[in-house]
């Protein structure tokens, strides 16, 4: 059997060879397919992977605390907008019950809002602002470059900057001292965030481009409506998380009189709901992609047929020497998979090609793994499997003798 299969192999390959063009066009559409799903799938995986690798290097002692109303995953496109369209739950009287939690080494709630940033000439508008407490640089190691980040007696006229937002909004990235303007009211710059290069993190704000201020600021700047739309936390060990994660949750669940309406993340649950939405996404963009496929597989059931028409004396002729209708539709089954299978092989290059051309213009590398390249060899024998199978079948049910009497 064996040797049946690499003869029918064989002479497939002979059959596509002998029409390399009609072969090379029809193996275009699955390529395509592949080619779109495998990229897709390769940039929301890389996706995935930064953010695994930031709570890798915060050491995976991590506590993300968020509203259960609310969807974190919605702030990767823009991050400042989340708090019009939910309510958190969460407050400052939970930030101070968690840092009183035992094995808590620091906490910093995060007020997300976007304003208008003036500084000489120069207006930055839908600029995301951060209200937060000191202990962020703590809980997220965010590095300076300049200056220093705010402290327990900073006082509320006081902002530190996004290195990118620096350069933007005063053409340098040592502005220390220089004001700003938000919503009338004066900012000294006092601190330069290093560069991260990295917008897509665990916290949703892209740091670079971000402003931070007091809570006190933050309230006089959203006019007294900015809500907590989450509380980052950091365990003192990390044997610990689990049972600090615990009393975390029962303790903000007694503060909120058992209202189970927020969750706490910590290790690389934190990534989950990103993982989860990137997933969803990728699926949904694949199955549109997917249409190319069913196109690529109308085209080999199109060649294919053709085939059976063109070559009705050769199954005649096989027939009437002891060839059987199952060795005819094997024949004509391989022919449709490999010309899906090498479709697909040329689409899953080109999808990485595509994915890494794309990835220029973004802030991560598409992942490579095997995962993605087994469904791209899924769907190329699936293809080839589904659209072979109909062609195959009416070259099987061939009479000899009808087929004898065809001279093409």
């Amino acid at each position: 059997m064996n040797w049946l299969i690499g003869d029918y192999t064989y002479s497939a390959y002979q059959s596509l060879r002998r029409s390399r063009t009609r072969t090379l066009l029809t193996m275009l559409g699955v390529a395509i397919g592949v080619c779109s799903v495998t990229a897709i799938f390769a940039l929301s995986q890389g996706l995935t992977d930064v953010i695994n690798r930031q709570l890798d290097k915060l050491g995976g002692n991590l506590i993300v605390i968020s509203p259960g109303s609310a969807t974190p995953t919605t702030a990767l496109a823009n991050p400042a907008t989340q708090q019009n369209y939910t309510t958190s739950t969460l407050s400052k009287a939970d930030v101070t019950t968690i840092a009183h939690v035992p094995g808590v080494a620091a906490v910093a709630p995060l007020v997300v809002q976007t304003a208008l940033l003036k500084a000489d000439n120069r207006s930055l508008e839908n600029t995301v602002v951060v209200a937060t407490t000191p202990a962020l640089e703590t809980v997220s190691k965010l590095a300076l470059s300049d200056g220093e980040f705010l402290a327990p007696d900073t006082p509320s006229n006081r902002i530190v900057l996004g290195h990118q937002l620096a350069i933007n909004l005063f053409g340098t990235d040592r502005p220390i001292g220089l004001t700003l303007a938000i919503r009338g009211e004066s900012y000294m710059v006092t601190g330069v965030l290093a560069a991260s290069l990295d917008p897509v993190n665990y916290n949703h704000i892209d740091i670079d481009n971000a402003a931070f201020v007091t809570l006190s600021a933050g309230t006089v700047i959203s006019q007294g409506r900015g809500q907590i739309q989450q509380i980052d936390a950091r365990a003192t060990n990390t044997d610990q998380l689990g049972s600090v994660s615990a009393a975390i949750q029962a303790a903000i669940l007694q503060n909120h009189g058992g209202e189970n309406d927020f969750t706490v993340s910590s290790g690389t649950d934190i990534s989950k709901n990103t993982s989860d939405f990137m997933r969803t996404a990728a699926l949904v963009l694949a199955a549109i992609a997917a249409i190319s496929l069913v196109v690529g597989g109308v085209g080999i059931m199109n060649i294919l047929l053709v085939g059976v028409a063109e070559r009705t004396r050769e199954i005649g002729i096989r027939k009437s020497v002891g060839a059987t209708s199952t060795s005819i539709a094997l024949q004509f089954l391989i022919e449709s998979i490999m010309m899906s299978v090498m479709g697909g092989f040329l689409g899953y290059l080109l999808g990485y090609v595509v994915a890494f051309g794309v990835s220029t213009y973004l802030y991560f590398v598409p992942s490579v793994n095997w995962q993605v390249a087994v469904a791209a060899l899924a769907m190329s024998v699936g293809v080839g499997i589904l659209f072979g199978f109909y062609p195959a079948l009416r070259a099987a049910r061939k009479h000899p003798i009808e087929s004898l009497r065809q001279y093409h």
